[in-house]
């Protein structure tokens, strides 16, 4: 039998002071107790408490902890998504996408960089690929950056189709959130070494691949 949906929806956008005061105090606990107590033992019970408000205030923003662990995503994914919108910035559109791909570096370390500043952001990670009914929220932020992407390139790869295109931009997506992990949980491999090497790998793929598709 199916399990039923999870309501993931935020019940009502703060607009008073007060009121968005309280909205982020929640954000803020919850990101705190997801790192303590792990996203099993993190509950709305435990953050209103932690946050010094009544369980039915929290519930006046946020149906149950799911809700709660997802606006961190998005807020997350946000934080994240907007060096790749940077990096595209960067690009100048009449150029062919090889130079896009060797800047490849400024986006891997400014996504280690703008995800390590974000409080809490490994604990929210992790959540969001443990628990199912958040996985959404991870992919499909990283199924929009790679419309995003394809959208800019494909004007310049006229002879390359979308569907084959779209994989190549969402694995290399996934490459690069997955070295923003290791950077963040693997000590034994420092932050500048993972983006190097993860740059390197992006770059002879996508070098391989772009010159077999000018040939053909």
């Amino acid at each position: 039998m199916a399990s039923e949906p999870v309501d993931l929806a935020v019940k009502r956008a703060p607009r008073q002071k007060r009121a968005v005061e309280t909205y982020e105090r929640i954000l803020d606990v919850a990101t705190r107790l997801l790192a303590e107590v792990g996203v099993e033992r993190i509950s709305t019970n435990l953050i209103a408490a932690e946050a010094g408000i009544k369980i039915p205030t929290l519930y006046r923003y946020f149906p149950n902890k799911y809700a709660v662990l997802m606006a961190l995503g998005d807020r997350l994914m946000t934080h994240q998504n907007d060096v790749i919108v940077e990096w595209l910035a960067r690009d100048d559109d009449t150029v062919k996408p090889e130079a896009l791909i060797e800047d490849i570096g400024f986006l891997i370390d400014g996504t280690i960089a703008a995800t390590r500043d974000f409080p809490g952001a490994l604990s929210i990670m992790l959540a969001l690929r443990a628990v199912p009914t958040l996985q959404n929220v991870r992919l499909g932020s990283h199924r929009m950056m790679t419309d995003i992407v394809v959208e800019r390139l494909l004007p310049r790869l006229p002879h390359v189709a979308r569907d084959e295109l779209w994989p190549r931009i969402r694995l290399s997506v996934e490459l690069i959130y997955a070295a923003v992990e290791m950077a963040l949980e693997e000590p034994k491999v420092d932050a500048a070494t993972v983006g190097r090497e993860t740059g390197i790998q992006i770059q002879i793929y996508w070098r391989d691949w772009l010159t077999s598709s000018y040939k053909e």
